[in-house]
């Protein structure tokens, strides 16, 4: 099943494990992670964690098994998806 939407938590260490990970999705700044808006239906470059934007056409499929991967990764556990 396709991943919908993905989002950072409060709490990120920015230690770029996500972005090496998955960069399509990722891009971490000097305060923390965003999801890339290139992949978000409303292309706003954020944490996405108040917009809750989904992922716009089969990115969500297309980088499933990344995304997951980068969520495992995350040594503080912030990558949340749905």
């Amino acid at each position: 099943m396709a991943i919908i939407k993905v989002w950072i938590e409060e709490g990120c260490i920015v230690c770029n494990a996500c972005e090496a990970e998955c960069p399509d999705v990722f891009h971490v700044t000097d305060t923390s992670c965003n999801i890339n808006g290139s992949v978000r239906e409303d292309g706003v470059d954020s944490e996405n964690r108040d917009e809750q934007s989904p992922l716009s056409g089969s990115n969500g499929s297309d980088l499933e098994d990344s995304i997951k991967a980068a969520a495992a990764g995350c040594p503080v556990e912030v990558i949340k998806y749905e």
